[in-house]
């Protein structure tokens, strides 16, 4: 896949300039003008009516207001060759000869910035490669419009070197080079485009949405690098022995990489851990936040945040208090006198537990007689949460709120702990 030049439209020499700043006097040119601007309203209307009266701000084919979006100089581009083709021999084409270009290279700019947005959000040196995308769409155009890029083209043509047993020339690097990144960019946009469709309204079938959109992401990547590859004049063959090379690497190496990899595709493969599951991995408790090829985020109560390898997770002993469901079992502990009536304390305990805001009804409280303390009674509270997601920290201390308000309700003592000294007189 090569870009070529001579068939977007034919080049203005340097004798013809003059005749193209003459051509712009006439009043003929009037007409173009108007012709070009129906053109560009007919865009404008019919991108419109299928973008709809609610557009998505963060559109990369509509954008915000239509003409700020891909599509509308893609297709305004569209409609005025139609429009030169109908009008050729009518009029004298002036005006066209300067829009078209101007709008092609409107269109390229538009798709490399806004898909480069969306890939790479974070990413400061986005910026930079939109402006010098914008550069080069620039000067192209304007040494296309004045006749000099021929001339340009002919100069690069001649300068050729050996890459095996092939000979390529710089024009055709260029040329491949742009055909690449043009490639990459559909690429990426494409394959955007599949995620954000996918991912948008999962629920329980999250993890393997991200399965797909991950393993599109990467057909799409590598059909693309082929694809570039081949339009800029590398022999595909040489593949062989990098593929090669490659294997080698990932049996000594980099073998550990492959092997998360793997597993994080096994993982959301297999749905043994699914985004929004709370596990505890390596004395490491948090909520899955992520899940990534090659590693996955953890969030703790406290905001802090492990990478863990995927590896990792399908080797050792993960706890998913998630899997089956969202409850989880608590418990605390607190001693009573040994008078204390427990047939009247345990249930009132019970029944004060279940009613703190965050304590589900089933499965229901449990109060036990766990130990004969030296000092006391030794209770154990047991109680269900159904959101570990907000702490854990707080449920219990509202229980434990709730059972030291209920015992001194109930006129219960807390033994505290006692020591008995024997002072033995000296002879």
């Amino acid at each position: 896949m090569s870009v070529s030049t001579a068939q977007v439209t034919h080049p203005i020499t340097s004798e013809e300039l003059i005749q193209l700043l003459e051509g712009l006097q006439q009043r003929s040119a009037l007409a173009e003008a108007g012709i070009l601007l129906g053109c560009l309203a007919l865009s404008w209307l019919l991108l419109r009516l299928w973008r709809g009266a609610k557009g998505d701000p963060h559109s990369v084919w509509f954008g915000r207001h239509v003409v700020d979006g891909v599509l509308f100089p893609v297709l305004a581009l569209f409609l005025s060759l139609a429009a030169r083709r109908m009008f050729l021999g009518v009029l004298p084409l002036t005006v066209f000869r300067l829009v078209i270009p101007v709008l092609a290279s409107l269109a390229v700019i538009r798709l490399t910035v806004k898909v480069l947005r969306v890939a790479f959000p974070q990413s400061h040196t986005v910026r930079v490669v939109e402006r010098t995308v914008s550069w080069l769409a620039w000067i192209v155009t304007v040494l296309w419009v004045t006749g000099v890029m021929p001339m340009v083209m002919g100069e690069l043509e001649d300068i050729t070197w050996k890459i095996g047993a092939t000979q390529v020339s710089l024009r055709n690097l260029i040329e491949g080079s742009l055909s690449a990144v043009l490639v990459l960019i559909l690429s990426l946009s494409l394959s955007s485009a599949i995620e954000n469709k996918l991912l948008k309204g999962a629920t329980d079938n999250l993890s393997l949405r991200k399965i797909a959109a991950n393993a599109i992401r990467a057909i799409l990547l590598t059909l693309g690098l082929i694809m570039a590859l081949s339009a800029a004049g590398i022999d595909l063959t040489a593949l062989s022995v990098l593929g090669g090379a490659v294997g080698v690497g990932l049996g000594f190496g980099l073998q550990k990489l492959a092997a998360n990899y793997v597993s994080g595709f096994v993982i959301l493969a297999e749905r043994s851990l699914r985004i929004g599951d709370l596990v505890k991995v390596d004395n490491f408790e948090g909520r899955i936040t992520d899940i990534n090829t090659r590693y996955t985020v953890l969030r703790s109560s406290s905001g802090r945040e492990s990478i863990v390898p995927n590896e990792l997770l399908i080797t050792q002993r993960v706890e998913n208090a998630s899997l089956a469901d969202n409850k989880l079992m608590l418990t605390t502990v607190v001693q009573v006198g040994y008078g204390t009536n427990l047939t009247t304390v345990m249930p009132a305990l019970r029944d004060a537990v279940t009613a703190v805001p965050r304590v589900v009804a089933e499965p229901s409280a449990s109060v036990f007689l766990s130990s004969f303390a030296s000092d006391g009674l030794e209770l154990t509270i047991a109680f269900w949460i159904a959101d570990p997601e907000n702490g854990q920290l707080g449920a219990r201390s509202a229980v434990n709120l709730v059972i030291l308000d209920t015992l001194n309700r109930l006129g219960v003592d807390i033994p505290y702990p006692q020591r008995v000294m024997h002072h033995v007189n000296a002879a």
